[in-house]
């Protein structure tokens, strides 16, 4: 589909961001959720490699810039609202979350208390310092 075909159908918020969620292609399994604009979503319709809009830092981010642990774009999804968008990805390094795990949704509730679930794919340290 063609940047703009798909653009005339996103509602992006007043800050002209819409939720990116981002699924692996193989498992389903939910890796991270950000936020994309236009240009982060036309870049990665262009290219195939996902890139965001960092909220923190306010500009765009192509995901595994600074780790290599990129993810290409294999099929993207609109809801009927048109306010959130399901990226289905192949990622690349074993990691999606900067903490090293494989998911950003690595905790779980259990027993009123937050558990982790697996062991980091890598040391954040070796990558982004600290």
């Amino acid at each position: 589909m063609p940047a703009d075909a798909l653009l005339d159908h996103v509602s992006f918020d007043a800050d002209g961001l819409v939720a990116a969620v981002v699924q692996d292609r193989a498992t389903r399994e939910v890796l991270m959720v950000a936020y994309m604009n236009a240009e982060a979503l036309r870049r990665t319709l262009a290219s195939g490699t996902m890139t965001y809009w960092s909220r923190s830092r306010g500009r765009l981010w192509v995901k595994g810039e600074t780790s290599g642990r990129t993810q290409r774009l294999h099929e993207v999804r609109i809801d009927c609202d048109g306010d959130a968008l399901v990226f289905l990805v192949e990622q690349h390094g074993g990691a999606a979350c900067h903490t090293g795990h494989r998911s950003c949704f690595y905790r779980t509730l259990e027993d009123g208390a937050l558990a982790e679930r697996g062991a980091p794919v890598f040391d954040p340290s070796d990558v982004y310092g600290g």
